[in-house]
């Protein structure tokens, strides 16, 4: 079959990793529709995969219109070049458009809920749309299947992803001591709008506050401050998730990072005033500990409470959550090709 990719976000480049493998390996064609948006390319080129940018990420909401309608036309391009059995998405905006307007199926995999814009201009277009079964948010009315994953097991599920000690160093794992991973976002998504992240002083105060217990590592999509440039993550890009499985603990504002670091078996704080059925599912199961009012009290505070887990109840709470979800990348696979067989 001939399967178009729609990659609009680094994190995407993560969740098709596997599956654009496993379908490549069967014998598909492969065609990728590329964003130049954060790290998203630069991940792409760091696992030798092909493809074709074909938008710029716009900023606030008239840069975010602007930019759909020229990804739209691009993809419409691409679309009748290519000429795909079925397009596949995370979110998949551009593609439900576009294989309306062409009748080629369109196929979403999503997983947030306080997205409304996204969802009113998605939805009635999709041909079908995958989601978590901890999801609540909007769905495609009878063109919705729900089942036991989340995102990060495409690419981190133990059949997937080995956490390697020696990569995680290059990366800047301090080996001997601790290591703490702090995770900034830049508030730009669609999903985002009308949200800011933390006070720079809340932030400079906590990261001198981590500092003084081991080693930090920032992962920002924003400038930092001057003088918290040297904690800036510098390592490869696609090998930060080694370094990520050998830290003590993961803080920041991103929810597929909060979720990724539990899978990994890295105790979360999910500090953000944001939230997804997926964490909350995580937070219930005591995998993840959410901080919704971000001050330098509250962070300090969960941050001990976690420092004093027992850490062999909480590997044993990981590896229920690890055996109680499916190996995701085969499922993408198997979904993709039933679409594309099927022609919807």
């Amino acid at each position: 079959m001939r399967v178009l990719i729609d990659i609009v976000h680094p994190a995407d480049v993560l969740f098709f990793l596997n599956p654009i493998k496993r379908l490549q390996k069967l014998g598909h064609e492969i065609c990728i529709a590329s964003r130049d948006k954060d790290v998203t390319e630069e991940l792409l080129d760091a696992f030798q995969l092909e493809y074709r940018t074909i938008s710029t990420a716009g900023s606030g909401l008239p840069g975010l219109a602007i930019e759909l309608l020229k990804r739209d036309l691009a993809l419409l391009a691409m679309v009748r070049d290519f000429q795909p059995d079925v397009m596949v998405g995370f979110g998949g905006i551009a593609i439900s458009h576009v294989g309306k307007l062409t009748g080629k199926p369109s196929v979403s995999f999503y997983d947030t809920e306080r997205a409304p814009l996204q969802h009113r201009i998605t939805l009635p277009f999709l041909t079908h749309m995958y989601v978590p079964d901890s999801y609540d948010g909007p769905i495609a009315k009878n063109r919705t299947t729900r089942s036991a994953w989340t995102k990060e097991f495409s690419y981190l599920h133990p059949d997937n992803f080995t956490a390697d000690k020696t990569m995680a160093v290059a990366a800047g794992l301090v080996p001997d001591g601790r290591n703490f991973f702090v995770r900034m976002v830049g508030w730009q998504a669609n999903h985002d709008l009308g949200h800011t992240g933390w006070p720079e002083s809340t932030l400079r105060a906590f990261i001198n506050y981590l500092a003084a217990h081991g080693r930090v590592h920032i992962s920002s999509e924003s400038q930092l401050p001057s003088d918290l440039e040297a904690y800036q993550y510098s390592g490869p890009i696609h090998q930060v998730h080694h370094l990520l499985a050998y830290c003590d603990c993961y803080i920041g504002e991103s929810a597929t990072m909060a979720s990724e670091a539990v899978l990994l078996g890295v105790p979360a704080l999910y500090a953000t005033n944001d939230r997804r059925g997926y964490t909350d599912y995580l937070a219930a199961k005591k995998l993840l500990w959410k901080i919704p009012s971000v001050d330098i009290g509250s962070l300090e505070k969960a941050f001990q409470l976690v420092q004093n887990l027992d850490r062999n109840d909480w590997y044993q709470r990981v590896d229920q959550y690890r055996s109680s979800k499916i190996n995701l990348a085969q499922y993408v696979v198997e979904a993709t090709l039933q679409h594309g067989a099927s022609g919807g």
